[in-house]
């Protein structure tokens, strides 16, 4: 896909990225690395948590979901990085074989003012599971070039 800028943007605009599908190493692996709780490290554990059985760290799901974005290619050329995260919320806990994808959906566009080759928008973010529920949902605000003129 071509790169959008922020020219090119509206809101209320939707979009949506190719699925993944989570594996039970790979939530091990994860949380291993980066959040070691017993419910995303340990099969035997986690079925004794609340949740029943092994789930995925949220943190995991918020990288993939944003992964997914990134990965359509939308803002290659016009990324300037992000401020940050707002609203950000685990909606429902994540299984090994859950596939997911990210739908995405502009909220508003603001210029810049005082740098006119930029701008800043605000795009919600969705984590999608296979049964059409949403898992996560944050609102992440982006700094993007103006298309070239």
């Amino acid at each position: 896909m071509d790169s959008l800028y922020l020219d090119d943007l509206q809101p209320g605009q939707r979009f949506v990225t190719q699925g993944i599908t989570l594996t039970e190493s790979e939530i091990i692996h994860f949380a291993w690395r980066y959040d070691p709780q017993p419910f995303h490290l340990d099969v035997g554990a986690a079925a004794e948590s609340p949740y029943g059985g092994l789930i995925a760290s949220g943190f995991q799901t918020l990288a993939l979901c944003f992964r997914l974005f990134m990965q359509s290619g939308m803002f290659n050329e016009s990324s300037l990085g992000s401020p940050g995260i707002d609203e950000l919320r685990w909606l429902l806990p994540v299984r090994p074989g859950d596939t997911l994808h990210t739908a995405v959906e502009v909220l508003e566009i603001r210029p810049s003012s005082s740098k006119t080759d930029r701008g800043i928008t605000r795009l919600k973010y969705q984590a999608i599971n296979q049964r059409d529920e949403a898992v996560l949902v944050f609102i992440l605000i982006h700094l993007l070039w103006r298309r070239p003129k």
